[in-house]
């Protein structure tokens, strides 16, 4: 595929690109950017922990179960080798 037939490819930006696009039209500072790129990673950080926490309830998993979990992962190492 070459240059030209890939620009005519439709595609649809996020709300989310669309608004970091809208943000790069003000020319914001290096600090700014880091900021933001923090504000995201916290934001995405938390939305994967409180899914995680839902998981755990639902699944009604305990300190217990993460240590079997973890014996399991070394257990089926010492196995392939």
């Amino acid at each position: 595929m070459n240059q030209q037939s890939k620009l005519k490819m439709p595609f649809i930006l996020s709300q989310l690109q669309l608004e970091l696009l809208k943000l790069y039209a003000n020319d914001i500072s290096e600090e700014q950017l880091f900021e933001i790129k923090l504000l995201l990673a916290n934001f995405f950080a938390k939305e994967a922990s409180d899914e995680m926490d839902k998981f755990w309830e639902t699944e009604n998993l305990t300190q217990e179960t993460m240590i079997e979990w973890t014996n399991e992962h070394y257990r089926a190492n010492k196995n392939c080798t």
